[in-house]
Formats: structure tokens, sequence, C-alpha cells
């Protein structure tokens, strides 16, 4: 029984590790996706409302058999959830069940299946490493934005101050002003509605938007590109190493490989030494 179990669970982890096998996953859930897109649709396309309905239950049916499929190929089915994107993908998967049938649970239903899309994150290996770099570089960003809302906060009180007087709804207070100074930081028509009815009245006003633009867009903004790109090129060198493959595995492996020779050095001098007393 032991063996017949041994043998299934080996062919489900080939299963599992088949390029074929992860390119149906991923085939079905931009499936899933496009039926999502279908749905919204729903009064044009109502004839074929069936069609989509057995598609989405089909769906559902081959993402649970490939969830078991890939608890099934663990050794212990605790370590399946000791990852977090197994434990992600199994919530996905799980939630999917809910019925589209009943009137009150459809709209949680559908709202449920739409973060089936984000199954391709856990799927595709370089998006996993973009999610887990972005959440590791969101505490040294937390900073950035600290100071970040500090410069907001000075520069809102200034424009409060001085600009009150030109327009109330731009102006009117800290949080108006914050809110415009957010709109000049995007660009966003900022010159024709912010600039320009602000210099008819304080023709050096330029130079607090000037300040204020170039602390924003190429210092902060920059900081946090130079955050992002540092914790993702530790990211790639960490897959690499853990795939032993590419610049960083080979640099890894030359510095056992130094490190073994210095070692046997030592031990060959250290005998050495002994021979000669």
């Amino acid at each position: 029984m032991s063996a017949s179990f041994e043998t299934w669970r080996d062919r489900f982890e080939r299963l599992r590790a088949h390029k074929a096998f992860e390119l149906t996953v991923i085939t079905i859930i931009v499936v899933s996706a496009l039926l999502i897109g279908a749905k919204t649709y729903e009064e044009e396309v109502s004839p074929i409302q069936e069609w989509l309905l057995l598609l989405d239950t089909a769906v559902t049916v081959f993402f649970l058999v490939e969830i078991l499929i890939r608890m099934a190929a663990e050794k212990r089915l605790r370590d399946f959830f000791k990852r977090g994107w197994n434990v992600f993908d199994f919530l996905i998967v799980t939630a999917s069940l809910i019925p589209m049938d009943d009137s009150e649970m459809v709209l949680l239903a559908r709202l449920l299946r739409i973060f089936r899309v984000l199954r391709l994150v856990s799927m595709i290996p370089e998006l996993r490493m973009l999610i887990a770099a972005l959440f590791k570089s969101i505490p040294r960003m937390g900073y950035v934005a600290l100071l970040m809302f500090i410069i907001f906060y000075i520069y809102g009180a200034i424009g409060s101050f001085l600009f009150a007087s030109v327009d109330e709804k731009l102006w009117g207070n800290i949080s108006l002003a914050m809110l415009t100074l957010f709109q000049v930081a995007t660009f966003e028509s900022w010159a024709t509605a912010v600039l320009y009815p602000t210099m008819e009245h304080y023709p050096y006003a330029w130079i607090y938007f000037l300040t204020f633009i170039f602390l924003n867009a190429f210092i902060f903004l920059n900081m946090m590109i130079g955050i992002v790109l540092d914790v993702m090129q530790k990211e790639s060198i960490q897959v690499q190493l853990e795939s032993g493959e590419g610049e960083a595995a080979e640099l890894h492996g030359l510095r056992n490989d130094v490190r073994a020779l210095s070692d046997q050095l030592a031990r060959m001098e250290a005998m050495l030494g002994r021979r000669e007393k």
C-alpha cells in the first residue's frame, strides 16, 4: 500500500513539475480572466450566458483538480501549506467554489473569481520575484513617503498662507492645498489650472512650484525607484543562488571552490610544518 502511494505521489510530482502542466494552468487562468470580462457584457450576450456558466464551472473544477494534484505531490500535506504562494492559491481556489446560481451570493462569487487572475503571479517566477521585491521594499519606501508627507505639509501650509486669496477652492486650507500640490506632483494640468492663475497675482510663484516639483519629481521619486531596483537586484541574486544558475550562482560556486582550496592548502602547510619538526 505504501509503495503504491509513493508511486502515485511520484507521478503527481512529475506532473506538477512538467512544463506542459504549468503552461496549461497559465492558459486556464487567462481563460478565466476572459470569462470574467465576458460576464461584464451579460445584458448584451445573454443568449450565451449558459455557456459562460458551464465554462466557469469547468474552470473551477480544473483549478480544484490542479490544487489537489499539487497537494498530493507533497511528501507531507503540511509541507504544502508552508509556502505562502501555495496558501494563496488554496484560498483563491476554495473561494471559487461559491456557487454562482444563488442570487444572494452571486455578487460575492463574481468578486472572488476576479482574484483568480492573481494566480498568474504564483505561477510565473518572474512575477513572484517582482511581488516579493515590492513587499520587501515597502518598509524602506515608507521612510521616503514620510519625508514626502513632511514636504507636502510644509509646502501646503505655505501655499495656504500665500495663495488663499487667489483661489479658495485650491488653497483655502492646508488639506485643499495638499491636494492641489498632489495635482502639481502628478503634472495633471498643473500649469494651466494652478501655476498661471497663481502667477497672475504673484509673479514669483514659479519659485514655489519649481522647488516643490524638483524635490518630488527629481529626488523623492528617484529615491523610490532606487529602493525598488536595489531590492529587485537582491531578489534576482537570491533566485539565482537557489536555482544554481546565472552569474551570481557561478560567483558563489567559485568562492566556495577558492575557500575549499584555501582550507586544503592550510592543512597541507600544517602537515609540512609538523614533518619538519
